[in-house]
């Protein structure tokens, strides 16, 4: 069985995004054929990158809150990426998290559900081109939530009912993708 990580793809104290992977979580669990975890980047303490060499490099340069991160990239077969849109790309958070490693994400695949004014998809596209560096296979089906219609208030997370069948058919895919690129892995 597979083990997929539901990544946060912000660390604001006022941020919605854990009420998202939660629920996309909550979809997840029901349905037996990965293991998933959700894992909230904010929890790693990550600095702002400003290491002296890129992580392709060399792991031995990266800071200590890195080595951490990096285990739990590693155990890791596949992703779903929960991403808001902050100026028509992805958090700074999400983006230092990615950039803090390299093999670590190397042949696994990644699904992408986003929300924003626009349905954060600016910024899902933005995080499809980031992850083709590290090699990184994104699935076709997106989940896009809007602020105005799937949040109460833009802070209470209330998805419309037919978004679940979305989430699902990701899920699929990222499965799907995830079993077979274990096998490059192995």
């Amino acid at each position: 069985m597979v083990k997929i990580g539901i990544i946060t793809g912000s660390t604001r104290d006022s941020r919605v995004n854990n009420q998202v992977a939660e629920w996309v979580k909550s979809i997840a669990d029901r349905r037996g054929d990965a293991e998933y975890e959700l894992i909230d980047i904010k929890d790693y303490n990550l600095p702002k990158f400003n290491e002296p060499i890129p992580a392709i490099m060399s792991q031995d340069y990266q800071a200590p809150e890195a080595h951490v991160w990096s285990q739990k990239v590693i155990e890791l077969d596949g992703f779903v990426f929960v991403t808001p849109e902050y100026n028509k790309a992805v958090t700074s958070g999400l983006k230092d998290a990615i950039d803090y490693l390299y093999v670590e994400w190397n042949n696994k695949a990644a699904g992408i559900v986003s929300y924003g004014s626009t349905l954060g998809v600016t910024a899902a596209n933005n995080l499809r081109l980031i992850l083709t560096v590290p090699a990184v296979a994104t699935v076709r089906t997106q989940p896009a939530f809007s602020l105005f219609t799937d949040f109460e208030n833009m802070s209470v997370f209330k998805p419309a009912s037919h978004h679940q069948e979305t989430v699902d058919k990701m899920l699929d895919e990222v499965v799907s993708w995830s079993t077979a690129l274990k096998t490059i892995r192995d």
